[in-house]
């Protein structure tokens, strides 16, 4: 298919441009190479002359406009999408009769709605020099989880900042989060010169601005281009406007940046499926991360140390006489190992460490606050484990690299902390192998990936402790006492009953000789929790010691009664988890709010209403009930010794 060089939006684009530079794009010597397909074109690719690189920076800097000016520019457009550009531009376009290059980017019906880009978009093109993928990233603050996202898998960050604003909190932000992902090199763009006549000392302001600012960062080069997206300045050809400029332009500077590839002699393999189609053919698939892996070679299983030879490496396009990191590969082993989805293969004289416990730097992803002692999901690779925030140990203040003291994560906050595991993962640090240092949480009520993490390195107490075997277990305990332990965790409003019920209950169970013990709210806080207020990060470290307090309990074979107001579901799943499904009982106390506020036995609903108690569970606070409790109680429809009798009946 014919470029069109010399249409009218080409036309469109040179109005006002010198002969010069309209000679220049009629002579450019980055002549491109054409595929019919993406997956024509990605299929073709070598690993060695491809570059990744993300576009970032502030909003309205300019990133999508820059890119779609570099495809322009570099020719990697055809007539159709021309056409469709050009009606696009006259619809949504912010550049009146001129093309709008950022359209060519920004693809999502809000984007070009709003004149902003939400979502990473990934283009690519190619120059007789190299291959190029492109991510163009969000600007908005509220949008940096997507901006983390584009830049994890990048090699060079082209950071725009606007010539009249200069550097802005999210360019310092976005420069450290390259830095924090890997990215070692770095082209400060800074776009619209035309807008400040492209002047030098504008130019030379902002690049001494950056670099004081990024000398901390470990970059290892930093170029600083003037640019105008939009007029084309400097992008391919060299601009007439800025004769004071001997830099490369930023086509130029792409075409021949160095990429190095991290960590390539280790083969890793996370096993994302085990591929048994019939009784004869039994592989493990998945897509190397690293390193490569031939026939004939041993590998070993992380979890279980088992070792095998492999004996193929299938693909859909036939067997393989070596594999490189990107293959999406099936190996077949000359024995049979036991190892599943979630499990890590490696070559057997490289393993890898466990860890359950680990230093991480941060970026926290969600409205809802990090906490210390909440309990999430974390995904390393294809393993999945319970992960909880054990330490908070400083927040990264993004303008000037300090660390701040931090109670809990906000939405965008960057902050080192230390990560307890429920189980050991096979891991890496992020700066030797990002495959296995990078992680999210998720959160395990919402679902929702509400952070990303990098592992800076493992601690050495979690190599260092171990759990002591005891000669009396918890089955000697509970045949001296003559009952099983268990946990029965009463939750409801303050006033609702809980420890008048657990009271009762304990009363009736000393009776028939049951050995018992009530963790009562107000009577930890006397002692254990005294050191903690109300507010949501200190309700959620009270729950996690109540719970670990309550297991050792239970584990002592007794049964134990918790009555606490206990408000979120996160830090009751929690806890059931902690203590195991078959050991824990639910309890709800379901007393509605003005019942509740009506018995009033200690007066602090009176106090909340008068704004004496800022935290008050019911009144500005929120309680979330549960959905499915082990057993539902009613105080205000329901005689106390039928509550009683009915509990002890299931234990």
């Amino acid at each position: 298919m014919a470029r069109s060089n010399t249409n009218s939006a080409q036309q469109k684009v040179s109005d006002g441009a010198s002969e010069t530079a309209k000679a220049r794009k009629q002579t450019t010597t980055h002549t491109p190479v054409e595929y019919t397909s993406a997956a024509d074109w990605i299929a073709q690719q070598s690993g060695h002359d491809l570059l990744r690189f993300i576009t970032c920076g502030s909003v309205d800097d300019g990133k999508s406009t820059l890119i779609g000016r570099l495809l322009w520019e570099s020719k990697q457009l055809f007539d159709d999408q021309l056409a469709t550009l050009e009606a696009d531009s006259r619809r949504h376009g912010t550049q009146g009769e001129e093309i709008d290059f950022a359209l060519l980017v920004d693809g999502l019906a809000a984007e070009r709605e709003q004149g902003i880009t939400i979502d990473v978009a990934y283009r690519f093109f190619a120059t007789q020099h190299r291959k190029f993928i492109v991510a163009d990233t969000p600007g908005h603050e509220q949008y940096t989880r997507n901006m983390v996202t584009g830049a994890s898998t990048a090699d060079v960050a082209v950071l725009l900042a606007d010539a009249r604003q200069g550097v802005l909190t999210q360019t310092r932000r976005h420069a450290f989060l390259t830095s924090l992902v890997g990215i070692r090199h770095v082209v400060l763009a800074v776009n619209k010169m035309d807008l400040v006549n492209y002047n030098q000392a504008t130019f030379n302001e902002i690049e001494e601005t950056f670099k004081t600012f990024a000398q901390a960062l470990g970059f290892e080069s930093i170029t600083a281009i003037p640019v105008s997206a939009l007029k084309g300045d400097n992008m391919v050809e060299r601009s007439a406007h800025t004769g004071w400029y001997t830099g490369p332009t930023l086509l130029g500077y792409l075409e021949t940046v160095p990429v190095t590839r991290r960590n390539d002699q280790q083969f890793v393999l996370p096993v994302q499926w085990v591929n048994r189609p019939d009784a004869d053919f039994r592989g493990f698939s998945g897509t190397v991360v690293a390193g490569h892996i031939e026939p004939g070679e041993t590998v070993r299983v992380t979890a279980s140390g088992q070792t095998a030879n492999v004996a193929r490496i299938v693909t859909m396009d036939g067997d393989l006489n070596k594999a490189q990191a990107g293959d999406a590969i099936t190996l077949t082993l000359d024995t049979e190992i036991d190892a599943s989805r979630g499990d890590i293969l490696t070559r057997a004289d490289t393993p890898l460490n466990t860890t359950d416990q680990f230093e991480a730097t941060i970026v926290w992803m969600h409205d809802d606050p990090g906490l210390v002692g909440r309990s999430y999901e974390m995904k390393l690779a294809n393993q999945w484990a319970g992960a909880t925030l054990t330490t908070i140990k400083h927040r990264i203040n993004v303008n000037t690299l300090a660390h701040e003291a931090a109670r809990q994560l906000g939405l965008n906050d960057i902050s080192v902390c230390n990560v307890a595991l429920s189980r050991p993962v096979a891991f890496d640090t992020y700066a030797n192998l990002p495959a296995l240092g990078g992680f999210i949480l998720v959160d395990r009520f919402t679902h929702a990936t509400v952070a990303a993490g990098m592992i800076t390195h493992s601690l050495r107490r979690a190599q260092n402790v171990h759990r002591q075997a005891l000669s009396i277990t918890r089955e000697d305990r509970e045949r001296l006492n003559g009952h099983p332990g268990k946990v029965i965790w009463f939750t409801g409003l303050s006033g609702s009953g809980k420890s008048t019920i657990a009271n009762v209950l304990e009363k009736q169970l000393h009776e028939q000789g049951r050995r018992t013990y009530i963790l009562d709210g107000d009577n930890i806080r006397q002692g254990l929790n005294k050191d903690l207020g109300f507010t949501e990060a200190d309700r959620v470290e009270n729950i996690r010691r109540i719970a670990e307090v309550a297991k050792l309990m239970m584990d002592a074979g007794l049964i134990v009664m918790t009555a606490f107001i206990s408000p979120y579901r996160r830090e009751r799943d929690m806890a059931r988890e902690l203590i195991g499904e078959e050991r824990f009982m639910e309890v709800f106390v379901d007393t509605p709010l003005e019942v509740c506020e009506a018995r009033d036995p200690k007066g602090l609903y009176k106090r909340a209403r008068k704004g004496e108690i800022p935290n008050m569970t019911g009144i500005n606070s929120a309680y979330e009930a549960p959905e499915r409790p082990d057993v539902l109680v009613k105080t205000e429809s329901e005689e106390m010794g039928a509550i009683v009798t009915r509990l002890a009946g299931l234990l």
